[in-house]
């Protein structure tokens, strides 16, 4: 019987903080938005991995779009090492886009063509981070590994997602628990 069948807990809406004992270096010190998150697995992206190389303009206009000017200064994030690929767009309202996932009632997961247009143009959400990658787990895997100590959770908070910088997303997220992370230890026991 997998965690969530036994208690029936969805970490959906939820923030995954890597603990420091967390090594694997797609998820070192990272903060990731679970985005789904039910008996088949979970989705989620990784929001505080920033690729240097990369801004909102070089995207859409890889896409053949003409992006406004204030997308030259807009991040991209690697949201995790799944469909590196791919766009995710992490957003809050408006919700009318085609293929829109709810996260939360204030924050949903879109990759379609009209959201990715109207951002482009300077329309669409105030609130967005655009994201290229995905993080995933198989049933039971996310379970598995909060059980090992390898992530704290806690609920999704906008401010951190949206207006702290990026480099200190970690830390912030731990801080919503009270913890200050620089003090935790890299190794684990259970108590």
């Amino acid at each position: 019987m997998s965690w969530k069948k036994e208690t029936g807990i969805s970490l959906k809406g939820q923030f995954l903080i890597a603990m420091p004992s967390l090594l694997d270096p797609n998820f070192f010190q990272t903060v990731t938005c679970v985005c789904e998150h039910t008996l088949e697995g979970a989705l989620g992206l990784v929001i505080n991995r920033v690729l240097p190389e990369l801004t909102g303009t070089m995207i859409f206009q890889e896409l053949g779009l003409d992006p406004v000017p204030k997308l030259n200064t807009i991040p991209v994030y690697l949201g995790g090492p799944v469909h590196k690929g791919q766009i995710f767009v992490l957003h809050g309202p408006p919700f009318e886009w085609e293929g829109l996932h709810l996260i939360t009632p204030s924050l949903a997961l879109s990759n379609s063509k009209d959201i990715l247009d109207a951002l482009a143009r300077g329309k669409g959400p105030g609130s967005y981070i655009i994201a290229l990658g995905c993080a995933g787990w198989g049933p039971g895997q996310l379970e598995s590994e909060i059980m090992n100590n390898a992530w704290l959770t806690s609920p999704v908070n906008e401010v951190v997602l949206f207006e702290t910088q990026a480099e200190n997303r970690w830390e912030q997220s731990a801080k919503l628990l009270g913890i200050d992370i620089s003090l935790l230890g890299d190794t684990v026991g259970h108590a």
